[in-house]
């Protein structure tokens, strides 16, 4: 069995798949969402803390349990204990759930990028309505981006309760996303160990491109100046230190088996202390790079806006107050609207409700996150850029390099298993299995490209993985150290790289780790709780702009089967293995 397993072609394969995996659309969308909610650079400290005493220990553990247990998460957990088969099954399930929604992001960015190659770019403009008088009213009450993402991306609902049908430009997407994915995975580590080196370092090199870019724009210093102001005062704020040991963890892709299916086809004699330490750096340093990027266009953005305020309202005092042209500056505004309130009060009482406040300090404190931040805000500065339609393709590009990269690992987790069964694999060939996986997941999948799809998108965003990857890593950690033996791991490790394992490591994995996820757990149970009836973001188009709706039930049951389904895989087996063994001891003793 040990010869017939496959390997990765040399170690540099293997830690490039890891960071195509870990490295992904997190590090863009939500690492700067955090830096600008919780303190600009100050977030640096807790998120650089938390790499140490969380990510590397327990990034470090799933590497050398998948190397010297030789299997995918099914297996491997089964060889530590039979009643942790579970442990191995919970993992297949959030795998097998993020890869239900997480390639329609791929989906959707293929959809832009089609779209990016048009002049001028579709979300650039809004368009004109029925009777081709003025603009869609639609467009003109929320903005050229965020019409072009909710009405023709996602021709969204109004609500959950209204499903609508498959959209069938998004479900083509979806099934050439699919496809893609497919072909990268047909030949297990063969084919994957090519494609991630594409997908591990072509995103750098549009990251590059784009910082280049970045800092020669206008306002640019605006944005950095934003990000790397530290606000001590959230170092005191607890939420500081709960979401950068979050982001730390989904991150990494800690507790999805994916890392536990790679290091499976490693040598066994490779130094997975190294790659563990080698794989956190660079995700770590990634998001702070991205960072930099986005907060450099978020500043020229933000500029940008800040000065067409400006523009408008002086156009408006200027030609109501009929001033001379120029007078108005950003310097002298907010004055000469006080002598103008007090010298002519009606006249400006008439004109002050079509008066906007503008602030820059506002428009930087915007924050947004996830397919906000990727497909309205970046869509926004970039069509305001020279040659957008370049910049365009090349960001669209750059999503689907990590989309897919993260997909990879996230098949790997649910194929792993499958693979490695004999059942199975005795009754169907690789790419037959690869294929069905992606054909399931396809055909689910669909539901995310209805006219509702996107709030179920967020439902699975939400609440499929989290608590059950907490609860998935807790065990991991409690298996090794306690079940397994932290002695008798450290002698295999020792005995298997040829290295002593050192205290360090030791003491994270048998207290501190386990400490920490306890402590996240019981943050977002807690935090679940207190929040009442769950809430989600609808999109209400005579309004143009998001509105707050509670749940239906039915979502609420939804919600309590993901987290219950992939949880409740580790007592369930558990239970199971234990009254199987104790029938078969009862067997073999009517028998004798």
């Amino acid at each position: 069995m040990e010869k017939a397993r496959p390997l990765w072609a040399n170690p540099l394969q293997f830690v490039f798949a890891c960071i195509s995996y870990a490295v992904g659309l997190g590090n863009v969308w939500r690492f700067p969402y955090l830096c600008q909610m919780y303190g600009g650079g100050s977030f640096l400290v807790p998120y650089i803390i938390m790499l140490i005493v969380e990510g590397m220990p327990l990034l470090y553990l799933e590497l050398a349990v998948g190397q010297r247990m030789r299997q995918g998460s099914i297996g491997a957990w089964r060889t530590i204990s039979p009643y942790l088969s579970g442990v191995g099954v919970a993992s297949v399930v959030v795998s097998f759930f993020l890869s239900m929604y997480y390639n329609v992001i791929n989906a959707w960015a293929f959809w832009y990028l089609f779209h990016s190659f048009q002049d001028p770019l579709p979300w650039s403009v809004c368009p004109l309505n029925g009777n081709h008088t003025g603009y869609d009213e639609e467009c003109e009450k929320a903005s050229s981006t965020q019409y072009f993402w909710y009405r023709k991306t996602l021709n969204i609902s109004p609500s959950l309760q209204e499903n609508g049908g498959v959209q069938w430009e998004p479900a083509l997407c979806l099934l050439l996303a699919w496809l893609v994915v497919y072909l990268c995975i047909l030949r297990g580590t063969e084919s994957t160990g090519k494609v991630v080196y594409f997908t591990a370092s072509l995103p750098y090199c549009v990251l590059i491109i784009y910082l280049i870019r970045g800092l020669t724009l206008h306002g640019a210093t605006n944005g950095l100046m934003y990000m790397f102001t530290p606000k001590m005062e959230q170092l005191a704020n607890p939420k500081a230190w709960i979401n950068a040991a979050t982001q730390i963890f989904f991150s990494l892709g800690l507790g999805f088996g994916s890392l536990i299916a790679f290091a499976s086809y490693n040598e066994p004699s490779s130094n997975c202390q190294k790659h563990a330490i080698i794989v956190s750096l660079i995700n770590s340093f990634t998001s702070i790079f991205a960072s930099i990027v986005t907060f450099s266009i978020y500043g020229f953005k933000a500029t940008f806006n800040y000065e067409n305020c400006l523009k408008k309202v002086s156009l408006l005092l200027t030609n109501t107050f009929d001033l001379e042209d120029g007078f108005l500056t950003a310097s002298n505004l907010e004055q000469v609207k006080g002598y103008l309130a007090s010298a002519y009060p009606s006249k400006y009482s008439e004109v002050f409700p079509h008066i906007k406040n503008c602030s820059l300090e506002s428009e930087l404190d915007t924050a947004v996150q996830g397919t906000g931040l990727a497909f309205i805000v970046y869509t926004e500065a970039i069509k305001n850029m020279e040659v957008s339609q370049l910049w365009s393709v090349l960001y669209f590009f750059m999503l689907l390099m990590l989309g897919i990269g993260s997909m990879l690992g996230n098949t790997a987790a649910i194929l792993t298993p499958l693979t490695d069964s004999k059942i199975i694999s005795s009754h169907l060939p690789k790419e037959a299995i690869s294929g069905l996986v992606c054909l399931v997941n396809c055909a689910i999948g669909m539901v995310f490209t209805m006219e509702a799809g996107n709030y179920w998108f967020d439902i699975f965003n939400d609440y499929a993985a989290t608590l059950s990857l907490l609860l998935i890593v807790l065990v991991e950690t409690i298996a090794v150290c306690y079940v397994y033996g932290l002695r008798r791991f450290e002698s295999d490790l020792k005995a298997m790289t040829g290295r002593a394992v050192s205290w360090y490591w030791k003491v994270m994995w048998a207290g501190v780790s386990p400490l920490l996820i306890v402590s996240l757990f019981v943050f977002y149970l807690s935090d679940y709780i207190l929040t009442g009836t769950l809430k989600y973001q609808a999109w209400d188009a005579s309004q143009g702009q998001l509105v707050t709706k509670d749940y239906p039930a039915y979502a609420l049951a939804v919600i309590g089967l993901l987290v219950a389904s992939s949880t409740m895989c580790i007592p369930l087996v558990a239970l199971g293995t234990f009254v199987l063994h104790h029938l078969k001891r009862g067997d073999t003793a009517s028998v004798a």
